[in-house]
């Protein structure tokens, strides 16, 4: 009976390790959900509800955590060499701040909801771009200006042309949501949300 504990307790931390490692080719969308196909699943659920589109997912969780689920903003230094407190509260695969997490929770009753859960990640980034292009009618094709209001947050967008780093940030999601996309149009007819069940 002990045995079999050890067993179960071994499976268990071996599947948590296998689901929330960094896929192997996150340059490939294909190859991404090939590895993940859970992921899909819930990336066209988000799809779904909010209109956000798959590829547009990816790339703003490629750009923000690079598919690490427990990312986090390097730590500041005081005279460059002591480690000092984090520039912000960003965390997981969306690298949602804690201030917006709770937002989307209060707003979608998603209560269990957490940063380094993949499913939750790409629900939250539909539900922010959806509010996005409410708020400030950009439309949830427009990758360039959605990222730039997803890394400076709705109030602080209309300064976005002063900020020549988030310029080229965007430019990087724009370019890889492109890559993304059509990517996903090569290999759209090997990917399948019915063919394992999820809830």
């Amino acid at each position: 009976m002990k045995i079999l504990k050890i067993n179960f307790l071994f499976l268990i931390i071996l599947f948590i390790s296998a689901c929330s490692s960094v896929p192997k080719n996150t340059e490939s969308s294909c190859s991404i959900f090939k590895e993940r196909y859970f992921w899909y699943k819930h990336a066209k659920k988000s799809e779904n509800k909010w209109g956000t589109p798959v590829y547009l997912q990816l790339a703003i969780i490629k750009m923000e955590s690079s598919f690490d689920w427990l990312a986090k903003p390097p730590r500041q230094k005081l005279f460059k060499v002591i480690p000092y407190k984090r520039p912000s509260s960003s965390f997981g695969y969306s690298q949602a701040v804690k201030g917006t997490w709770k937002q989307y929770k209060n707003e979608t009753g998603n209560k269990y909801a957490v940063r380094s859960r993949f499913k939750d990640s790409v629900d939250f980034i539909g539900w922010y771009t959806n509010k996005t292009e409410k708020i400030l009618k950009i439309s949830k094709q427009d990758a360039f200006k959605q990222y730039i209001a997803y890394h400076e947050g709705w109030g602080n967008y209309k300064n976005y042309k002063k900020n020549k780093k988030v310029i080229n940030l965007a430019k990087r999601v724009e370019k890889q949501s492109n890559i993304y996309k059509q990517q996903l149009l090569e290999c759209k007819n090997s990917l399948s949300t019915s063919k394992y069940i999820i809830f």
